[in-house]
């Protein structure tokens, strides 16, 4: 089962939708706006989103732009724009997959699940490793010089979430709309705060840093510091 969220104007198309693959097993939910949407797309983090572009508040390939900006959630849309032009666009915006209005729910939950299998086929190893740093998502543990780190809840996710993009710069704003849920704006401090509880656990400094490099005016990354 997965959990579905349905960006759908159209009361009575959202209400087939949900209907129809609920009883194909998925948890769905739904949001009738634009904004909306993109707001429990980051609160919810659900497994995949199914978006209309015909929105009444803002452009859905506008709300696909501003979902990728911070987040990786597989999104299918789903639309009654069956222009070529439009299709690249939606594509080229980073949607997964494009199914064109009208279409049977056993047509979309074919597509859910290829989308999903397709990601389930990408997805993290079981035990990310950075130098002597050694995280384990499934037990929530880190290890490093196997030494196991005594994290919060949430210096683990914020560990985990740079280490499976170990080498890569990550904004601050991604890190708050996938670690900490928030949205958008607001909440640097936050994840400073974080940034500098994590870095004593590892044994360094800002000043002194050997895991976790600051790049300056963009985010953070972490590299594995023999390299």
């Amino acid at each position: 089962m997965a959990h579905l969220l349905l960006v759908e104007d159209d009361p009575q198309v959202r209400a087939a939708l949900t209907r129809a693959l609920t009883g194909l097993g998925h948890a769905v939910s739904s949001a009738p706006q634009g904004m909306e949407g993109l707001t429990r797309a980051l609160e919810e983090r659900p497994d995949l989103v199914v978006l209309d572009l015909g929105l009444p508040d803002v452009d859905g390939c506008e709300v696909l732009r501003m979902l990728r900006a911070v987040s990786t959630i597989p999104v299918i849309v789903a639309t009654a724009r069956d222009a070529e032009p439009q299709i690249v666009k939606a594509l080229d915006a980073g949607a997964d997959d494009y199914v064109v209005k009208p279409f049977g729910a056993a047509q979309l939950d074919a597509r859910v699940r290829a989308v999903l299998r397709r990601g389930r086929e990408q997805g993290e190893p079981e035990v990310i490793v950075v130098g002597g740093l050694r995280v384990e998502p499934a037990a929530r543990e880190a290890w490093l010089d196997e030494r196991r780190l005594d994290l919060t809840p949430k210096e683990f996710d914020l560990l985990h979430y740079l280490a499976a993009r170990a080498g890569q710069v990550v904004q601050k704003r991604e890190l708050l709309a996938e670690v900490w849920r928030m949205a958008w704006g607001g909440g640097d401090k936050t994840v400073d705060v974080h940034l500098s509880w994590l870095r004593r656990k590892l044994g360094e400094t800002a000043q002194r840093p050997r895991y976790l490099h600051a790049v300056h005016g963009v985010g953070v990354k972490i590299v594995d510091p023999g390299r």
